[in-house]
């Protein structure tokens, strides 16, 4: 039986054998990181740093679904995925020059429910504010793939049914009505996640998530991420994908 290939590229076959888990960095925002009690923030010049590491080492980053359609092609060997969770407006003015300059793709995943509000779920740290519908359009339209962070940043693992379906369903379709393009993607706040969470999504039609260490529920509704903050230099984003090959297992569907 042929391989059948999907929108992302994916492809299914009865004989297909599991892929090794892929690297997908995890970044918040790009600034000033001196009061940052959930090291959330790199700097410019870190970020710079990073993907300077990354280029000597033949790495390239990418958007997610950029990375799976080509590992699902068989290729992707020296490609990363670079993803910013929340939708700070420091992407635009911190994050995106560097991608550019590094021709390195990225995904951004955004909440519709706080359109240019900020981060009101951190108790702590300042207040960073967030991407308004005109600043996800044009991130979008330099290329940025534009994933959902839910509605409002909610724990998924402690909402009704209700509410998980309005964070998982509502967002998908207020991001795609906003970009006028498809929604594949979906990443899990606070990376928690449970069998439910990645039922609902699997449900709403996204085609991957992005947790953070999601253990027994790895697999493409669930993919592991690597947090990469300010204190990552060379020596310690090495070990970390060192770590991140040794340790995870083959990935179903990835």
């Amino acid at each position: 039986m042929a391989a059948s290939v999907d929108s992302l590229g994916t492809r299914s076959s009865p004989a297909s054998r599991p892929g090794p888990a892929p690297w997908v960095a995890m970044y918040h925002s790009v600034g000033d990181c001196s009061d940052d009690p959930y090291r959330i923030t790199v700097t410019p010049e870190r970020l710079e740093r990073q993907l300077t590491w990354l280029r000597r080492r033949g790495l390239r980053g990418v958007a997610v679904a950029d990375l799976l359609a080509a590992r699902a092609r068989g290729e992707g060997r020296d490609l990363v995925g670079l993803t910013f969770d929340d939708g700070y407006t420091d992407f635009l003015t911190a994050a995106l020059p560097l991608l550019r300059r590094f021709r390195c793709g990225a995904t951004l995943f955004v909440l519709p429910g706080r359109l240019g509000g900020d981060n009101a779920w951190d108790p702590l740290g300042p207040r960073k504010p967030l991407l308004t519908a005109d600043g996800i359009r044009r991130a979008a339209a330099e290329g940025v793939e534009i994933g959902s962070h839910g509605l409002t940043h909610l724990d998924l693992t402690r909402v009704d049914d209700a509410t998980l379906t309005a964070e998982v369903t509502e967002s998908r379709a207020l991001l795609a009505e906003l970009t006028g393009a498809p929604v594949n993607g979906f990443c899990y706040p606070y990376g928690t996640v449970d069998a439910r969470a990645v039922g609902a999504v699997r449900a709403a039609g996204y085609r991957y998530a992005c947790a953070i260490d999601p253990g027994p529920l790895t697999g493409p509704h669930a993919l592991p991420r690597a947090h990469v903050g300010q204190n990552d230099t060379a020596l310690r984003l090495y070990l970390k994908l060192r770590l991140h090959r040794l340790r995870r297992r083959p990935v179903e569907g990835v």
